[in-house]
């Protein structure tokens, strides 16, 4: 008997033991093992060079940063001149010349003259040694008050990231207070309240002004980390809650808080010059700092000679750039989610 034929121009049915997309699947199979080889043979690639950590790798991407060098650069010099001022200054900062005092006048103050490259202050005192001088200063004002909010803001976030609940609550609230206020606004207003203005109330201020920023990225950075499967792991097996923040929520949070202080420094030197600038800083005024020397003779002595005000102003604005520069490159160059 004969199979029954089919209309031209119509298809023929399809056999029972034929499946559909047979070759659709088999192009699919073909492309999964030309993936998978690809795969493999990175993998053997790679094999032998072993993997790389996470500050090896910042350190290589840093190393190719053009902003990161620059940054490292200006820091690295702003540090030098700060601790080998004595060597590098021509002059005592404090001293006035005769040279320089017997030509001040209510509408003239000497520019640069023989052994005075940048001439002399409203005092008849060597310019140049007095901007490298005051680099002492502002480092000194920079670092300590930079440091002393890392360390409060570090140990209220891990105390909010680690308990959580009330405690977390309550500090997160005070945190949101101090941010709602301007930081300089804030700084004022603490160096204000004190009874007698000197360095060590700048120091206090920029540094309380600091505290929320780094007591609330930590904490964020720790309430990350507590799902994490490694934290879950050590939960399980029975590691105590405060070996479990110590050894490992705490030390994988601190990346982020590491970065932000540098670009933190930055602020801290701004912030530690306004005021100075303002007239609340060190009542002190035979002692270089940058703000103050732009606060008492740049404003006063504008007309008269504008390069006291500007001398200083760039050398804060050069400063506060390098740190911010190789704060966004290591930012980058930790962070994936940052990366171009």
């Amino acid at each position: 008997m004969t199979e029954p034929t089919t209309q031209a121009g119509t298809p023929a049915p399809r056999r029972k033991d034929e499946r559909p997309g047979r070759a659709g699947g088999a192009s699919l199979n073909r492309l999964g093992d030309r993936k998978k080889a690809r795969l493999e043979a990175l993998a053997q690639a790679s094999a032998g060079k072993g993997g790389v950590s996470l500050f090896r790798d910042a350190l290589r991407r840093l190393r190719r940063n053009p902003a990161a060098i620059v940054g490292a650069t200006i820091i690295a010099l702003f540090v030098l001149v700060a601790i080998f001022a004595p060597l590098i200054a021509p002059h005592d900062p404090v001293q006035r010349f005769d040279e320089l005092t017997s030509r001040l006048a209510a509408d003239h103050i000497p520019g640069s003259t023989d052994g005075f490259p940048l001439g002399s202050d409203e005092l008849g005192r060597d310019l140049l040694s007095r901007l490298i001088y005051g680099s002492r200063q502002t480092l000194f004002v920079g670092v300590l008050a930079t440091l002393i909010g890392l360390a409060i803001g570090v140990l209220l976030g891990a105390i909010a990231g680690a308990f959580g609940g009330w405690v977390d609550n309550i500090l997160m609230r005070v945190t949101d207070v101090m941010l709602a206020l301007p930081a300089l606004l804030l700084a004022i207003t603490l160096v204000a309240l004190a009874s007698k203005s000197s360095q060590w109330t700048v120091i206090l201020a920029v540094a309380i002004v600091s505290v929320p920023v780094f007591a609330r990225l930590l904490r964020g950075s720790m309430l990350a980390q507590r799902e994490s499967d490694h934290v879950l792991a050590a939960r399980a097996l029975g590691v105590k809650e405060h070996n479990i923040v110590l050894r490992h929520m705490l030390p994988n949070a601190m990346t982020a808080v590491i970065v932000q202080a540098t670009l933190t420094l930055s602020v801290a030197i701004i912030e530690a010059a306004s005021l100075s600038f303002l007239g609340l800083g060190d009542p002190n005024r035979d002692r270089a700092e940058w703000g103050a020397m732009l606060g008492d003779a740049g404003v006063r002595y504008f007309e008269v000679r504008p390069e006291l005000a500007y001398y200083p102003a760039l050398a804060i604005i050069i400063v506060a750039l390098g740190f911010t520069l190789l704060g966004e490159a290591m930012r980058e160059a930790i962070d994936p989610k940052n990366r171009r």
